[in-house]
């Protein structure tokens, strides 16, 4: 054999190698691979609280260094899912991966994309998708509040967005902490339909961006009233249709009638 193939013949092991040990790591359920899932989750929280504090941060002189150290977690982070992954291009179609990718394009760019940089946020949204996350929920016996909790991370996602928005476009003036707790504030009472009247958006745009805010903050609170106090059902996908809630007791899938075998864990 030749020099040439059996570097190529290596070189192939090790990326198998490495794409097996990403695999385990990311999607197993041993001790090691709970605490690299409990360690990356927690690098994602810092990332998004980076994301939130952007505004008070942007002016300081460390603030690109920090953008761009980010930009290769990222970048790090998305290169390893993709290598764990059984099917990269079904992974790259998903809408969470296009959200991944248009954050890295505004931290690689901060400058060119300065007016869209309230949407990194959409990174929490990316998180709530993850199965690493709700693994943990399983472990400390919290699944049946999986669905409460996702309610609550979409409200919040919304809140930080629209908050972005507001700031980004109504209250850039004002640059620093000041002007971010203004446009917090006004989401926030908008959205809860308070309505207390001391800040409020000039012109059209402004009242359209509170209508907006308030249709869609009302119909998010609502979903997580439902998946709150609407009774409790287990996440089990149906090997027919893919189905993921059903009621506990359920013994054929409501929607396309499949025979299931949901474990029960009280026993």
């Amino acid at each position: 054999m030749k020099a040439a193939d059996k570097d190529g013949l290596q070189q192939s092991s090790a990326m198998a190698r490495l794409r097996d040990k990403l695999r385990r790591l990311y999607h197993g359920r041993t001790p090691a691979a709970f605490r690299f899932q409990l360690v990356a989750v927690i690098i994602d929280l810092a990332i998004i609280a980076f994301f939130i504090a952007t505004p008070v941060l942007q002016d300081k002189p460390s603030f690109l260094w920090l953008d761009y150290s980010v930009a290769a977690l990222v970048a790090a982070d998305m290169i390893a899912r993709l290598l764990a992954s059984n099917d990269m291009l079904r992974l790259i179609r998903q809408p969470t991966s296009w959200v991944d990718i248009f954050i890295l394009l505004t931290l690689l760019m901060p400058t060119a994309f300065a007016n869209l940089a309230f949407l990194r946020i959409l990174r929490l949204w990316s998180l709530s998708r993850s199965g690493s996350l709700w693994r943990h929920f399983e472990m400390r016996g919290l699944k049946p509040w999986r669905e409460a909790s996702q309610a609550v991370i979409n409200l919040l996602t919304f809140l930080f967005v629209v908050t972005g928005f507001v700031y980004t476009f109504f209250f850039r003036t004002q640059a620093g902490l000041e002007g971010y707790i203004d446009a917090l504030y006004f989401t926030v009472a908008t959205v809860t339909t308070t309505g207390f009247g001391d800040i409020v958006l000039p012109g059209i745009a402004g009242k359209l961006t509170a209508i907006a805010t308030m249709i869609i903050g009302i119909s998010l609170f609502v979903k997580l009233a439902q998946a709150i106090f609407r009774p409790t059902k287990v996440f089990f996908p149906c090997p027919q249709c893919g189905l993921q809630r059903h009621e506990p007791d359920a013994v054929h899938c409501k929607a396309c009638g499949h025979l299931l075998n949901i474990p029960d864990e009280g026993n």
